[in-house]
């Protein structure tokens, strides 16, 4: 049976914390290159398609950020 080691704990909280600032940041850059403000058009028109549409890339890029995070 292995030992705890704290040096597990502080690596999944490094990786876990790089890896929301990494989906923060690429969700800031899809924003921002839309012509059109992603916030308004779903909550304010109640656009659908592009709530699911986000909401698709926010998985994709979640499983990149995972993936490259497990290695």
């Amino acid at each position: 049976m292995a030992e705890f080691q704290p040096v597990y704990v502080l690596n999944a909280v490094v990786f876990a914390v790089l890896g929301i600032v990494l989906f923060v940041l690429a969700f800031v850059i899809i924003d921002k290159a839309t012509p059109y403000g992603l916030w308004k058009e779903i909550v304010e028109e109640h656009n659908v398609a592009l709530a699911i549409t986000v909401g698709a890339m926010a998985i994709a890029i979640a499983q990149i950020i995972a993936a490259s995070v497990h290695g």
